[in-house]
């Protein structure tokens, strides 16, 4: 079996690892990033929304940036939304703020019933910059 090239974050993989997972895992180029939830630095939900989905956010980009990326070089979003109907406006209005210029990452959106007491889950896919080349 091929071993896992797995990216942490600084001051988390305690929590990964208590959960049985990589929080990223670098693979042919890309970057697969596990869906990133409003935690805080001890697991639990982010009550606020607004401030939940800026802590994803803020959880997925420390993850992209250890494996020196950011949020431009993603390909590929799936956000899992619990209760869209009620929480998608809230959400979307943060969602801009990290989301950057055109041309956008594909989007898939998934309507949930439940997310471990979280209300958003943000799951990407990013290129991984090419080592040596000129930009």
């Amino acid at each position: 079996m091929t071993q896992r090239d797995v990216v942490f974050p600084p001051g988390r993989q305690a929590l990964y690892e208590r959960n049985r997972y990589s929080p990223a895992v670098r693979s042919n180029g890309f970057l697969f990033v596990s869906g990133q939830v409003g935690s805080r630095p001890d697991g639990s939900p982010e009550p606020d929304l607004r401030a939940q989905v800026r802590l994803a956010f803020d959880n997925l980009n420390a993850i992209l940036s250890a494996a020196g990326c950011t949020f431009g070089d993603v390909v590929d979003v799936t956000v899992f939304v619990v209760d869209p109907e009620q929480n998608f406006e809230t959400i979307w209005q943060v969602v801009p703020d990290y989301w950057g210029d055109a041309p956008h990452p594909t989007l898939t959106g998934v309507g949930v019933t439940w997310l471990y007491g979280f209300k958003f889950e943000i799951k990407v896919i990013a290129k991984l910059p090419e080592v040596g080349s000129a930009g």
